[in-house]
């Protein structure tokens, strides 16, 4: 099967008329024109034209996020509820994505599948963009043979998961933009506008005060100096993303303490065990044992902490030990969770009282990130105003004990 992922690689733009004598377009992957012409055919089409597209033509747009595989789930999805054929589907979908790596990637997944193989089986041969609880649902469903059901649950679940990476993303980003910006208007200032008063100054044959004079100090510094502050900079930060990206003791040090960081920590802990219990859910009501879905769920939760306590509580699960107990033993988890997970249990909706976690959990996020935004967009303009504004003092300063001396 490897052998047929390979041989697909080179793309075809490709035009012609359909059974009806409409003009139809798309691009398709193939081994070679003879093999374009042949798969057209099998669809009732009649090419007219069939040309290599250019590597330049396929360049742009060569990333493939998590928001374009939910958009992926949620198209399959859709089109196999409609009764359409899962080759076809992949056609249609992999023809009309403007994504062009995205569109490489569902085109070598449909080849591979026509080739025989199972779709799970297909999808496990891009674990960069399938992760072990994508392939694992799919096989479920397809065992089940409820492809389609599945991979709405799947759909779902990766939309409420992006909605609160993105809501996560929002709460962090405006204030770190902010003081981008008031970092870069302050040097700005210090560089150009600073010695610009300083050479006014020289003329006033007084002392400047205190203030005026730390700021033109540290203005001189900026100026002759200020390289070395950039290089210390640019190592710390080429050396913190090293170690993040390599050194997963790091990552766990870092996650340990976003989550005791006031405000921040305790919505990113939210965010933590709605992606647990999201997952789990619906893991669980694909069918999946529970041993098995927790080592998906730990990878999902997106903080290592509750990563390795949930491969603890795989452990103990493993060995007969219930799964509120073994949330308990992590103590990660609020006490209104695991009684929930407990009701569960014991009533054997676990799925359901996952998913009503998970909901609960999801809005909390909303309603942090929203109050966060709120309360931070005042305290990040006083912040910038207290910067560019006590520039700007210092430089008036002895401009206005002139006056007064006047």
């Amino acid at each position: 099967m490897a052998e047929t992922a390979v041989a697909i690689s080179t793309p075809f733009l490709w035009e012609g008329t359909d059974r009806n004598g409409k003009k139809v377009k798309g691009k398709s992957l193939a081994n070679d024109e003879a093999t374009v012409r042949a798969d057209l055919r099998r669809q009732g089409v009649v090419p007219t034209r069939i040309r290599k597209q250019r590597k330049g033509m396929l360049s742009g747009g060569g990333k493939i996020t998590t928001g374009d595989i939910a958009i992926f789930s949620r198209q399959l999805s859709t089109m196999l509820a409609a009764g359409i054929p899962l080759v076809q589907a992949f056609e249609i979908v992999g023809n009309g994505h403007e994504n062009a790596a995205m569109q490489k990637l569902i085109l070598s997944i449909k080849a591979d599948v026509e080739g025989g193989s199972a779709l799970a089986e297909a999808l496990a041969k891009n674990p960069l963009y399938f992760d072990d609880l994508f392939v694992n649902l799919v096989e479920a469903g397809e065992q089940a043979g409820a492809l389609e059901t599945l991979l709405d649950k799947i759909a779902t679940y990766k939309e409420k998961t992006e909605a609160i990476k993105k809501k996560i993303k929002k709460a962090l980003t405006y204030p770190a933009a902010v003081l981008v910006v008031a970092f870069v208007v302050t040097t700005i200032l210090l560089i150009f506008v600073i010695p610009s008063f300083e050479d006014l100054f020289q003329g006033f044959g007084a002392d400047l005060p205190t203030f005026t004079r730390m700021v033109i100090d540290l203005s001189a510094f900026v100026r002759t100096q200020g390289w070395i502050i950039v290089l210390f900079a640019a190592i710390f930060i080429g050396t913190f993303f090293y170690f993040k990206k390599r050194s997963r003791p790091f990552r766990h040090f870092l996650d340990r303490l976003m989550l005791k960081m006031p405000i921040i920590g305790p919505i990113l802990q939210k965010a933590s065990i709605a992606r647990y219990a999201r997952t789990l859910s619906t893991m669980f009501a694909a069918g999946v044992p529970l041993v098995e879905a927790l080592e998906s769920v730990a990878g999902a939760t997106g903080n290592i902490v509750y990563e390795v306590g949930v491969l603890e509580m795989r452990d103990e699960v493993a060995t007969g030990q219930r799964l509120q107990q073994s949330m308990e033993n992590t103590d990660l988890f609020p006490n209104m969770v695991i009684q929930m997970i407990a009701v569960g249990e014991e009533s054997g909706s676990l799925d359901e009282m996952s998913a009503k976690v998970a909901d609960f959990y999801e809005e909390d996020v909303d309603n942090a990130v929203d109050n966060l935004s709120s309360l931070l967009e005042p305290l990040i303009m006083g912040i910038l105003g207290v910067l560019v504004g006590g520039l700007v003092i210092a430089m008036y300063l002895p401009i206005f004990k002139m006056g007064a001396v006047v």
